[in-house]
Parts: C-alpha cells; sequence; structure tokens
C-alpha cells in the first residue's frame, strides 16, 4: 500500500473552464472562479491511497480481491483475464472542503465545488500515470461501486474496497476521507474503484442508458451490454 500525500497538479483556470464546459466565457463569470481559484490553489492537497491486489476464485458473478469478496458480474466479466489490480481512494483533500462560503452565496458555492472536482479528476489521472509508470503498465480502465443506472456492483462494496487499505479509519487516518453509514465519502469531492489493465478501454458509462448526464465520458453501447448478461443454460 502506498499512501501519495500531496499529489502535483495544475489546477488553473483553463482546466477549471474545461472541465464545466462553458459556452458563456463571459469576464464575470472567469473574474469569479479566478477569485475562488486564488483561494482554492494556495491550499489544494489532493491525496490518494493505492493498492496492489491479486484476483483469485473468480466464479460466477463473484471474486476475491485481496482476499476479500466483491459480487458483480460485470467486474468478474472485466477481470477475467486479469491477476493484479489497483484498488485506490482518491480526494480533493479536506482543505478545499474547509474553506468557508456563505451558504447565501450559491454562485461561489457552485464554482469552488467545480474547482474542487476538477482536482480530483486531475488527481485520480495522476494516479493512473503513476501507477503505468511505476509498475510498467499499457491501458488501464478502472470501475467504481455503484457507477452507472446499470452496473451492477453496489455502492454497498465501498465496505469491502475500504478493507482492502484497513478499514474505514484507517483510510480517514491516511487521507482524511471518511465512508459513512450510507456508503459516501467526505470530502464529497472524493473517487474510489479499481485500476485493472485491459487491451480494450472500458468505461461504465458504455452500460448506463440514462442520456441526461454531466459526467457522462463515454457513448451508451446497447451492444456492449450484452457481454455482461448471464448465459443461458
Amino acid at each position: 500500500m502506498e499512501v501519495l500525500n500531496s499529489i502535483p497538479i495544475e489546477l488553473d483556470l483553463e482546466a477549471v473552464l474545461k472541465r464545466m464546459r462553458l459556452r458563456n466565457r463571459s469576464d464575470n463569470i472567469v473574474g469569479n472562479i479566478r477569485e475562488m481559484l486564488d483561494i482554492a490553489r494556495p491550499i489544494a492537497r489532493p491525496k490518494a491511497v493505492y493498492e496492489v491486489a491479486y484476483v483469485e476464485n473468480k466464479n460466477g458473478d463473484s471474486l476475491e480481491i485481496g482476499g476479500i469478496k466483491f459480487t458483480s458480474r460485470v467486474l468478474r466479466v472485466n477481470l477475467d483475464k486479469v491477476e493484479r489490480v489497483f484498488p485506490y481512494v482518491v480526494t480533493c483533500g479536506r482543505e478545499l472542503e474547509e474553506i468557508d462560503i456563505p451558504s447565501t452565496d450559491f454562485i461561489k458555492g457552485y464554482y469552488l465545488d467545480q474547482i474542487k472536482e476538477t482536482t480530483v479528476v486531475l488527481a485520480r489521472q495522476y494516479v493512473e500515470d503513476y501507477l503505468k509508470k511505476r509498475y510498467a503498465l499499457g491501458q488501464l480502465s478502472r470501475m467504481a461501486p455503484g457507477a452507472g443506472a446499470e452496473i451492477d456492483w453496489p455502492i454497498m462494496q465501498q465496505k469491502e474496497l475500504f478493507s482492502l487499505f484497513g478499514g474505514r479509519e484507517k483510510v480517514e487516518e491516511l487521507i482524511g476521507v471518511r465512508l459513512t453509514d450510507s456508503f459516501l465519502m467526505v470530502p464529497i469531492k472524493s473517487v474510489s474503484g479499481i485500476f485493472f489493465p485491459t487491451e480494450v478501454s472500458f468505461e461504465s458509462c458504455q452500460l448506463c442508458p440514462r442520456e441526461r448526464c454531466i459526467g457522462r465520458r463515454a457513448a451508451y453501447d446497447p451492444e456492449l451490454v450484452k457481454k455482461y448478461q448471464p448465459e443461458q443454460a
């Protein structure tokens, strides 16, 4: 297990604007985002923890990773020929979470939220690139509990995922991410999942038919959905 306590990222205006997909870049909007960036950038400390784990006991809709059982047909199929995976938790950091914006200032609160989102996305990309270099990996894909409307890996298995790092308390101690009783993470702008080597890129979005989704990274692929359906007896 390795902890990355201060991930270097380029948290600049263009990165935030790109993440927000803004069509209107008026002086007022850009000025407000710059103001929030001036507050956030000096204190941003995105963090991550990852583990190297091995896949065993693949059976039907379940498998074991690092000795912990996970139940998901999609995950099992994706890891059918994979032996080594990289569970991770990445966060924007408590430093950004603790910035105090008046609840009545919705606009600045929204821009800060987008800055935190940009921070965790850039940090996750850094971790992916770091893993590729350190372990001489080619293409990586990822899955996360509860991601995608059609994904069968329930969010409740965040508990099992966190256990790969020693449990909820240990993850909070290492990088400041708390797992709630409803299996959500605090800071909210935190992500978790499993990186795995693959020859063909996979995104959970490919299995999700929901059309209106700001976080969509790939088009819905009904033909790919068939790949994960249980085989008929």
